[in-house]
C-alpha cells in the first residue's frame, strides 16, 4: 500500500520567487472555470476542461513544472494536472455512456459527481496552498 506525504514545508515564499503566486493564479484560473460552469449554460466539469482559463492553467503547469520540482509546490502542480486530466477522462466516459441509451442516467450522474469532485479538488488544493501545505503525493 502506498504511503502519502502531507507534511508542511516551511519554505519562505521568497525562496520560490513568484512560483507561489503563479500557483495561486493557476488555482484562480481553475476556480474561474468552475464558476463559469455553475453560472453559465455549461456543466462544471465541461467548463473546467473545455474553457480557456483551465487550458491556460494546465499549460502553465506544464511550462513551469521543472521550476517547482523538488519543492512543496510540486505536489500542487501534480494535483492540478491530475485534476484536469481525470476530469477529461470522466467526460470521455460520460460521452461514451450517452452513446448507449441505457447509460444516459449513469452519464448524467457521472457528470454531476465529477463536477463536485472538481470543485472539491480546486477548493482543497487552494486551501492547502494558502496554508503552505503539500498535497498528498505517493512516496516512491
Amino acid at each position: 500500500m502506498a504511503s502519502y506525504q502531507t507534511d508542511k514545508l516551511p519554505q519562505p515564499a521568497a525562496d520560490l520567487g513568484g512560483l507561489v503566486t503563479l500557483t495561486h493564479v493557476i488555482y484562480a484560473l481553475h476556480a474561474f472555470a468552475v464558476v463559469t460552469g455553475v453560472v453559465g449554460s455549461a456543466t462544471i466539469i465541461g467548463s473546467f476542461v473545455a474553457s480557456l482559463p483551465s487550458i491556460l492553467a494546465v499549460f502553465l503547469n506544464y511550462l513551469k513544472r521543472s521550476a517547482v520540482r523538488g519543492t512543496w509546490l510540486e505536489s500542487h502542480f501534480r494535483w492540478q494536472i491530475r485534476t484536469f486530466w481525470f476530469a477529461l477522462l470522466w467526460i470521455v466516459v460520460a460521452v461514451w455512456l450517452v452513446l448507449t441509451v441505457i447509460g444516459l442516467p449513469f452519464a448524467l450522474a457521472l457528470v454531476a459527481g465529477a463536477g463536485l469532485w472538481v470543485v472539491y479538488r480546486v477548493v482543497r488544493g487552494w486551501a492547502n496552498l494558502l496554508d503552505r501545505s503539500m498535497m498528498p503525493m505517493p512516496q516512491d
